[in-house]
């Protein structure tokens, strides 16, 4: 279904919709006001009013008047210039995500462009023609959008249907001819925070199903382990005074009930560890961190985020120059949720031991089918402890950062696009580990002493849609491969989504 960007700004979820595939359209509104935004910088140009980009230089040279005749070269080499992104490319949900973001906030009507540009991202997207852009090489905003903007005016390259292309024969594949940019198109085309903004609602996306996910799998480890189900009692987490606690307590008490397992455990301990009976707390903490976050992003995409923006009446335009480009609360709000993830891939670790640990655990060794001669799951606690080692690292906020640029001009640099790429490795660390969680989970149901109490319906219905995609671990192929499909499973659908199929509860 397509998303249209119409006199509502798009919010995160719809960014996610468009990264994930779904076409792009622009409301008949929504593209009057990029037409009428036009119409203002025409008349800034036409009356010779003094604006930053339009009949400036930039950075450090805002203050050097560019001649009418020299702003159509100034425009292009912006895009030139600008173009400086190293390393290998954005994946495809991120590129999306960054163009979607992009022509969301040209629709506010205050960026200037003309529609023809617009129409031009457009139809890149909904072709999957996408730019190639490379990962790193931006403070904030500027070279990812560099690089996108280029295959506008048949510059760059392309991915398309397998291929590489040049943006001159990707424009020539889908009928289009380069453009020629016009007063300040090349900035427009590079400022603002589409990049933050896209790669945080894509973030956005991928955490809600791993937070979906790590309470699943944590309701399964605290089953197979045998722990007190009272550390969820809906009336002590209700004094807690989280929405997010609640939730997650709400959560696990629907998993586990019917469970026979955790009936067979009761009054067993007095209390159990943290990574199990702080599961509420911890989980739900990143939930209200959650909403937080998605929060700060719809708000990034609700406001205007040009530097100049235009506004007034043709008759009386206006030109602001401010600095709406820094992405300073997405870029703190990806710092926090980098955090919440990481602190739940580490708790997600700490299970995982306690699973393979023959001390604790009332399991063979390791989860091993016949321990001696086979290590079982001994070695993939090892890589999440490395996964969740490297998140620790990779948390350190990117907002601290400094840095001075252009000449002194830009002395302050908020770091927002990093924080989000960021953000996005510690989601693929978080979704590793919780799938190494998964995969012991399974293995430590089918290892249960006999005779086996029975699991809950939820849990059951997961552990039978996990063993349809992953057979039971015997030290007879490698290991690693089991991770990757399992972390498939989990990125390919909800935990509900198996509970609901056929065959499930």
């Amino acid at each position: 279904m397509a998303v249209i960007r119409s006199d509502r700004p798009l919010d995160w979820a719809q960014v996610a919709a468009v990264a994930a595939g779904e076409p792009l359209e622009l409301s008949t509104g929504a593209r009057a006001r990029i037409a009428a935004a036009r119409v203002l910088v025409e008349q800034i140009v036409e009356r010779g009013i003094r604006a930053y980009g339009v009949n400036t230089g930039v950075g450090a040279l805002c203050d050097v008047i560019v001649s009418p005749a020299e702003q159509r070269s100034l425009s292009r080499n912006i895009l030139m210039s600008h173009a400086v992104g190293v390393g290998a490319p954005l994946g495809v949900a991120e590129t999306r995500a960054i163009m979607a973001a992009a022509v969301n906030n040209y629709a506010h009507g205050h960026s200037g462009i003309r529609l023809d540009v617009a129409d031009r991202l457009v139809a890149l997207l909904n072709a999957d023609c996408l730019p190639e852009v490379p990962a790193f090489g931006s403070v904030g905003y500027l070279s990812h959008m560099a690089h996108i903007a280029l295959v506008c005016i048949g510059e760059g390259h392309v991915s398309y249907r397998g291929e590489r292309l040049t943006g001159r024969d990707a424009l020539q594949r889908l009928g289009l001819e380069p453009l020629v940019l016009e007063a300040k198109e090349g900035l427009s085309l590079v400022n603002g925070t589409p990049c933050v903004a896209g790669l945080a609602a894509l973030a956005l996306a991928r955490a809600a199903r791993l937070l979906d996910w790590t309470d699943m799998v944590a309701a399964m480890s605290f089953e197979n382990l045998q722990a007190q189900a009272d550390a969820f009692a809906s009336e002590p987490l209700a004094l807690r005074a989280s929405p997010g606690v609640e939730r997650v307590g709400a959560t696990l008490r629907n998993l586990l009930a019917g469970s026979e397992l955790i009936a067979a455990g009761v009054g067993r301990r007095t209390q159990d560890p943290l990574c199990l009976r702080a599961i509420p707390q911890v989980h739900g903490a990143a939930r209200d961190v959650f909403e937080f976050v998605a929060g700060v992003v719809d708000r990034e995409l609700g406001a205007v985020t040009d530097n100049p923006l235009v506004s007034g009446t043709p008759e009386a335009p206006r030109v602001y120059s401010e600095a709406h480009a820094v992405g300073a609360a997405t870029g703190m709000a990806a710092d926090s949720l980098g955090v919440a993830i990481a602190e739940v891939a580490a708790m997600s670790e700490r299970r995982i031991d306690r699973l393979v640990n023959p001390l604790v655990s009332r399991l063979p060794p390791f989860l091993a089918a016949d321990s001696g001669a086979n290590s079982g799951f001994m070695i993939a606690q090892y890589t999440a402890v490395a996964l969740i080692a490297d998140n620790r690292r990779l948390a350190a906020p990117a907002s601290l950062d400094g840095g001075v640029t252009s000449g002194l001009q830009e002395d302050h640099l908020s770091h927002a696009t990093p924080a989000a790429l960021k953000l996005l490795k510690i989601l693929d660390n978080a979704e590793y580990v919780v799938a190494i969680e998964m995969l012991a989970v399974a293995q430590a149901y089918d290892l249960q002493p006999e005779p086996a109490a029975a699991r809950a319906p939820r849990t059951a219905a997961l552990y039978r849609a996990l063993r349809a995609e992953v057979a039971r671990y015997r030290d007879d192929r490698p290991l690693g491969d089991d991770i990757e499909r399992a972390r498939e499973l989990l990125r390919r659908c909800t935990p509900q989504q198996l509970i609901d199929a056929p065959g499930g509860t």
